[in-house]
């Protein structure tokens, strides 16, 4: 008998694929998603045939299907104004930033060096703000919070250790302005031993705050004989103060299962850049094996249960 989960993937699995794009493409994956004007918009990555990415828009009415895919970018590499970009741009998280009245983007710019945080800002999804690097390289899986915090913007990353054998953990940041960025305090490490987030770990979607305090969706990597496992786990925050983790689940919520999961340009993936509450409903979408993207949903009290009686701190 199959084991009851919280999430329930769409009978509409993969809602999009590389076929979907309006122009020749390798690849769509990794999308961020917000609500505007009562539409569900995807911020995707697609990477075309060289390998690099970047990031266009799709809208829908229902957030499940109809799909509407801009006929070109929405935000491309910049190499010449910001050449923190050279090697494309991916993996996007959009929060609304509930002072400015603006979307939050933040993303990965490849550079030479590395892989590192950078953001741009949005009133309509049209047109682009580039703030541009926030944070060194090697950095990635960063999302803001909507609100501040003591009068200071506060971020979610995952800085990559030098030092071979350190952990890959979620750290928080703070900045006055959304360019600078210090205050930095480690907040969630990757288990040790035989867990299933004992390899590394990383924000997926942006934070979505409730009564019980501030829910975080991330991901975690396990490494077999066969390669690395990309499942997804949740966390929850103190509402004041979000450097307190009050729960923290020890099962993974969702797991690479289906053959559009363990197939494709990455085998065994499933991984999230954004997700939305809608009407006491969670939908999460996420990438397949770096090759689609899926969606999946779940019962926002049945999350909350879940974490405060199964969870630890």
């Amino acid at each position: 008998m199959q084991q009851k989960e919280l999430f329930t993937r769409c009978s509409k699995n993969p809602i999009i694929t590389v076929n979907d794009i309006p122009y020749k493409s390798n690849s769509v994956f990794n999308a961020a998603c917000t609500i505007v004007k009562d539409k569900t918009i995807l911020l995707m990555r697609v990477e075309d045939r060289r390998g690099m990415s970047h990031l266009t828009v799709a809208r829908s009415d229902n957030g499940f299907d109809n799909w509407r895919i801009e006929s070109k970018p929405a935000l491309e590499a910049c190499p010449d104004k910001f050449p923190e970009e050279q090697w494309g741009i991916e993996d996007p998280r959009i929060t609304f930033l509930q002072d400015s009245k603006k979307w939050a983007i933040t993303y990965v710019a490849y550079s030479e060096s590395a892989p590192l945080v950078s953001l741009a800002l949005t009133e309509d999804f049209k047109s682009f703000e580039r703030i541009g690097a926030v944070l060194p390289p090697e950095n990635k899986d960063a999302a803001l919070f909507p609100v501040k915090f003591d009068n200071r913007w506060a971020m979610l990353h995952r800085p990559v250790p030098f030092r071979k054998g350190s952990k890959f953990n979620i750290w928080i940041s703070y900045s006055p302005d959304l360019k600078h960025w210090g205050s930095h305090r480690l907040l969630l490490c990757a288990r040790d031993g035989g867990w299933w987030d004992s390899g590394k770990i990383g924000l997926c979607a942006q934070p979505i705050f409730t009564e019980h305090g501030w829910l975080i969706l991330y991901h975690g990597v396990r490494e077999t004989a066969s390669g690395s496992i990309y499942r997804l786990g949740l966390a929850l925050l103190d509402k004041e103060n979000p450097e307190e983790v009050i729960r923290r689940s020890d099962e993974w919520i969702f797991s690479p299962r289906e053959k559009y999961e363990r197939t494709g340009d990455v085998e065994n993936v499933t991984f999230s850049c954004g997700w939305l509450e809608q009407k006491g409903e969670i939908r999460i979408y996420y990438g397949a094996a770096d090759t689609s993207l899926c969606l999946a949903t779940a019962n926002m009290t049945e999350i909350i249960n879940f974490l405060l009686y199964k969870g630890k701190v």
